[in-house]
């Protein structure tokens, strides 16, 4: 029968977003550390409040199996001398081992014939081996950051107090630091907060705290939290404006939820709706209040983490600061609206981008430029023409909002579009309100757009360019934000490989993984057909003054990065990683084309003659592999009918494939691909390519090399797995 296992860390308050990764690495690693001893048990799970991480085991077996354990010694020639002695090396090993010599045995292997000891090892006590188990539990979380206080020499994101180890009603005994461990936790650090608990089991460690005010289980708090937000605002008329991140973090800031709604002044409403939201969600981590028609109410709820005898005292502390708040970004909003937004784009000069990439007006030159040269691609709207400048959609007179479309090109309003809207769309960076909240950062360009007498396109623009926001959120719904966005991430990606600021597995400053994410969710959002290869040339020629590395290698790198984080993705799709690479392993660039290549092979795979057909292409593969073939074939060198079969059947279905493949009807390139599987199979089982005479020899892999170009630009069928 097993017992359980209770292991608790207290320390001061862990920031929010340090305790959800913290007990997950606290659980892998006894887990890890109890397979590796193969330690049964029933469960584990872990509880976490901001004083305290915990890992609870159930069942735990109360001893180690017992087991055999092969160790290999030196090789049987090493063994023994010339006369068949043992040698110094197998006397040596056998000591070691505590085992006589003839208790060793010769074992064969694929690299040769060993001497073996084999030992009866006797299981340990699980008492004995969790010290040990605890021990390294503890040292090997990986805090964001981790502190050392005092003279102590041991680390962890704040001071440690206490540690908590109880097996099966027992003190599980050993030293972290300066700390040993105990039996007894804490309750809430200002309820009863001298109190000591001494804790026996699971449900007496459960009942215990939470009669001193500690609700150890995150899910139990969170809801809680929720019960009591949507209970206050409904008591108002309304429901909490839904932010389940938010909801997240609170949960991990207390210990013992208390509910409290709070309200503002109305005269706030009048801020734009986003503001009042986030002056209450980012910076007081208040949840928000809305009708039916989502319209804000002047209401909160926020959450404290102590029972208090008077709600009100709090109430009114909570709303005096709010009131601060709010009045801040009023002063802020009145005194941006006073200056139109295109008269802020001027500031952005003066503040750095990057150093090596100069300031964000350049940047913003740059990606406008090559937002236009993206919709150009697109057939979506005019490139700059020759001596035309971006500065120039700034005019008014370049402003859609002041154009009269029926007297212009659509391509050339487009253009306007996305010229006037990327110029602009940086801008709210050096807004007051901006400065004062980033996470508004769009978001207030956009208001500040329409103020301004900016069209609803251009308005929309600026917020949409920065979407998607993460992975799996919506991306721009217009073309313009879009446009600009593929342009300002490529930029930003281009930039940082040309002067060396490549991302490395544990350091990605400047978020590129997240930008080519957003470019490849907003092409296959989209249905874009783009050339990538072609939109990082252009990146590259507008930032020609400003890299520091040879543009060939920029390019393959930049590529390449992109080209990784779209098989990374499409793998995490459950997509077979085979299909994957095969198509990956031809031209990639058009990313939406790319996709549905992909996704037609993999249906392609259940077709009869899928295997057989891959094996064909493996051989003709195999054979070309590291050659290069130049010239087509001469019919008048074939000699055998089937070689002479399987170059007529070639030239018929090319045209046929090549239809298929301009259409993007690609299940129908496959099929046709596979109508030459007999002929193929035929010609390697008839005839020797590799021949001695050597017109025949190349006109075969001619012939073959014909073959192959039916499908290298598709798929490399080769890397099929079959």
């Amino acid at each position: 029968m097993g017992k359980d296992l209770i292991f608790e860390l207290g320390s001061e308050e862990l920031p929010a977003g340090f305790i959800r990764p913290a007990l997950a690495s606290l659980e892998a690693s006894v887990r890890k550390r109890l397979d590796e001893g193969r330690l049964g048990y029933a469960s584990i799970r872990t509880l976490g409040t901001p004083r305290r991480l915990t890992v609870i085991v159930e069942d735990l077996e109360e001893r180690e199996p017992d087991r055999t354990v092969e160790v290999r010694g030196p090789n049987i020639k090493a063994a023994y001398d010339s006369d068949g002695n043992p040698s110094k090396a197998l006397l040596g090993f056998a000591n070691a081992q505590g085992v006589s010599p003839d208790e060793l045995k010769a074992v064969k292997t694929g690299k040769g014939e060993y001497i073996y000891a084999v030992k009866e090892v006797k299981g340990r006590e699980t008492m004995e081996v969790l010290p040990d188990i605890l021990r390294s539990a503890i040292s090997s979380i990986a805090f964001p950051k981790a502190m050392r206080w005092g003279d102590h020499d041991i680390t962890y994101a704040r001071p440690l107090h206490w540690i908590l180890a109880v097996y099966g009603g027992s003190t599980v005994c050993f030293d972290y630091g300066h700390l040993s461990s105990g039996s007894v936790t804490r309750g809430h650090r200002f309820v009863k907060a001298h109190d000591v608990l001494e804790i026996q089991g699971i449900v007496d460690y459960l009942e215990k705290l939470r009669d001193h005010y500690v609700i150890v289980d995150h899910a139990e708090r969170a809801g809680l939290i929720r019960e009591g937000i949507e209970r206050e605002a409904g008591e108002v008329g309304g429901r909490v404006l839904s932010d389940e991140e938010l909801l997240e973090e609170v949960a991990d800031l207390v210990e013992y939820p208390v509910v409290i709604r709070g309200s503002f002044d109305e005269e706030f409403l009048g801020l734009p709706q986003e503001v009042v939201i986030n002056a209450m969600r980012e910076h007081q981590r208040y949840f928000s209040v809305v009708d039916r028609e989502m319209r804000l109410l002047p209401y909160f709820v926020t959450v404290a983490n102590t029972p208090v005898k008077d709600t009100s005292v709090v109430r009114e502390g909570n709303e005096r600061v709010l009131r601060a708040r709010l009045n801040d970004a009023r002063f802020y909003y009145e005194k941006d609206v006073e200056t139109p937004l295109v008269e802020e784009v001027e500031k952005l000069k003066g503040v750095v981008f990057q150093v090596k990439l100069g300031t964000s007006y350049e940047k913003v030159e740059r990606f406008t430029r090559l937002a236009l040269f993206t919709g150009a691609e697109l057939g979506w709207c005019e490139d700059l023409k020759e001596g035309e400048k971006v500065e120039d959609f700034l005019d008014d007179s370049r402003n859609p909002a002041r154009l009269d479309r029926s007297k212009i090109p659509e391509k050339d309003y487009r253009k306007d579009l996305i010229g006037r809207a990327a110029m602009l769309c940086k801008a709210d960076l050096v807004t007051g309100m901006v400065g004062e909240f980033p996470v508004l950062q769009g978001i207030m360009g956009r208001e500040y757009a329409r103020r301004s007498g900016e069209c609803d396109e251009v308005s929309t623009a600026i917020y949409e360019h920065y979407l998607p926001a993460s992975a799996g959120a919506e991306p721009p719904s217009g073309d313009v934000g879009a446009i600009i966005g593929i342009a300002d991430r490529l930029d930003t990606i281009v930039g940082c490989f040309g002067v060396g600021l490549v991302p490395t597995g544990a350091a990605d400053p400047y978020a590129l993984r997240r930008a080519a994410l957003g470019i490849i969710h907003i092409i296959l959002a989209k249905g874009y057909t783009l050339s990538l290869d072609r939109l990082v040339d252009r990146a590259i020629e507008l930032l020609s003054a400003k890299l520091e590395r040879d543009p060939a290698e920029v390019k393959r790198d930049v590529l390449e990065f992109i080209r990784e984080r779209l098989r990374n993705q499409l793998l995490s799709q459950g997509l077979a990683f085979d299909t994957v690479d095969a198509v990956l392993s031809t031209p990639w660039y058009d990313v939406a084309d790319t996709v549905r290549r992909i996704e037609a092979l993999e249906n392609f795979k259940a077709h009869p003659a899928c295997a057989s057909l891959v094996t064909a292409f493996k051989r003709v593969s195999n054979i070309l592999k590291g050659r290069t073939i130049a010239g087509a074939p001469d019919e008048d060198l074939f000699e055998d009918e089937h070689e002479k079969a399987l170059y007529r059947t070639s030239r018929e279905i090319a045209p046929v494939i090549r239809e298929y493949w301009r259409a993007g009807d690609y299940k129908k390139v496959f099929e046709t691909l596979a109508s030459i599987k007999d002929a193929i199979d035929a010609f390697f089982d008839k005839v020797m390519v590799m021949v001695e005479d050597e017109r025949l020899r190349d006109n075969r892999l001619r012939l073959l090399e014909t073959i192959r170009r039916l499908y290298c630009q598709i798929a490399d069928l080769s890397k099929l797995a079959v």
